[in-house]
């Protein structure tokens, strides 16, 4: 709160505190945590700039609206599943390696309570908000899919796998990963898997399917 008066008494002729991407990040730090307490219908463009400690006009001078947000918050979390994909990739010794470790960044992406609570709420509330559904289908799953189906690809390209197909192979590949543990959590069947168990899940699926697939 106090944040919130200092934003509000400043002089008009006084230059920014903080630079409006670091803003921005605060903001979607905020909206992520009030979607997940508030759900999407719940969650309040005020809420969000009092968790962030900005005020409402700042916050809809760096984000028009509460969908925007959404896709925000999806956008931040795969871009930080890119950035492990990518760097993962890079430095394993070889395609086993690269493959168990893209898959253990996967599972972090989407078996962390994070990734569940987001799920839910798609799930809750894309009826009455279509909008919030396409965000997620487009900037998270098929932005994911995109990528582990071009490292395939390239694998392929390499002679080091045979497939005929790498984007139906990384769809089946990311839900052996995912989808057993993803469904018990999501049904309140147990607790979300811990990093070791991650881990673990990302050596067997990636053994499986080298097995199969493997040149």
């Amino acid at each position: 709160m106090a944040a919130i008066a200092n934003e509000t008494c400043r002089g008009r002729g006084r230059p920014q505190i903080r630079a409006d991407e670091a803003t921005l990040g605060l903001i979607v730090q905020a909206a992520r945590e009030e979607f997940q307490a508030n759900g999407y219908v719940g969650a309040t463009i005020c809420a969000m700039a009092q968790r962030a400690g900005v005020s409402t006009k700042t916050l809809y001078r760096l984000t028009p609206n509460k969908a925007d947000l959404f896709k925000s918050v999806v956008s931040e979390k795969i871009e930080r599943f890119i950035i492990a994909f990518d760097e993962e990739a890079i430095v394993a010794p070889d395609m086993e390696s690269a493959l168990v470790r893209i898959l253990i960044a996967y599972g972090h992406l989407t078996l962390e309570l994070e990734s569940t609570a987001i799920i839910r709420l798609v799930l809750s509330e894309c009826d009455r908000f279509p909008e919030i559904a396409e965000a997620f289908f487009v900037d998270a799953m098929g932005f994911v899919a995109e990528a582990m189906a071009r490292w395939l690809k390239e694998q392929c390209r390499k002679g080091l796998l045979e497939l005929e197909d790498p984007y139906l192979a990384a769809g089946a590949l990311r839900g052996m990963m995912i989808m057993e543990p993803q469904r018990a959590v999501m049904l309140g069947q147990r607790a979300a898997p811990d990093a070791d168990e991650i881990a673990a899940r990302a050596k067997r699926c990636a053994a499986l399917f080298l097995k199969g697939c493997i040149n």
